[in-house]
């Protein structure tokens, strides 16, 4: 897992594939577009999402196994669970290859970070991560994904 804020990414740090979703987060006007997903570059995309933040038990620690997660947070805050996937977890809803995504029912040692607008994380297929958790109160956010696809790394 990565973290860190956009206005501090240092060119050629991070993978070339990672990079590009950095710059491409850094250069978009995200208040011009409306949500819903965007292609990328080959098989990555773009999810734009309005959410609202729910207490932390309202939501499940996801994995995915063919794209990683570059998130960026552009309005609002919320606390993530992170956690490594030692693969030993209780599975709440089996993995789905058409979505890319595995929910457990809990895993061990979760910690939290508090995202806040400009941040962003880098989530690998071994981070399990619970997100659109309220940081207090509940709230809106717009939050950008890009779905880096695992191949092209």
């Amino acid at each position: 897992m990565f973290f860190g804020h956009i206005a501090k990414v240092e060119p050629n740090r991070y993978p070339q594939a990672i990079q590009q979703a950095l710059n491409y987060l850094k250069q978009t006007d995200f208040d011009s577009l409306p949500a819903g997903r965007y292609p990328f570059q080959g098989d990555s995309y773009v999810q734009v999402l309005d959410l609202q933040t729910q207490p932390k038990s309202a939501y499940l620690p996801e994995v995915h196994r063919k794209y990683l997660d570059v998130q960026y947070w552009h309005k609002g805050s919320e606390r993530m669970a992170v956690a490594p996937d030692l693969g030993n977890n209780p599975v709440a809803e089996e993995y789905s290859a058409e979505k890319d995504i595995l929910f457990y029912q809990s895993i061990p040692n979760e910690q939290e970070i508090l995202c806040q607008a400009g941040n962003f994380a880098v989530f690998f297929p071994e981070d399990a991560h619970r997100g659109a958790c309220a940081e207090h109160e509940t709230g809106l956010i717009r939050k950008i994904v890009v779905k880096v696809a695992i191949n092209e790394l």
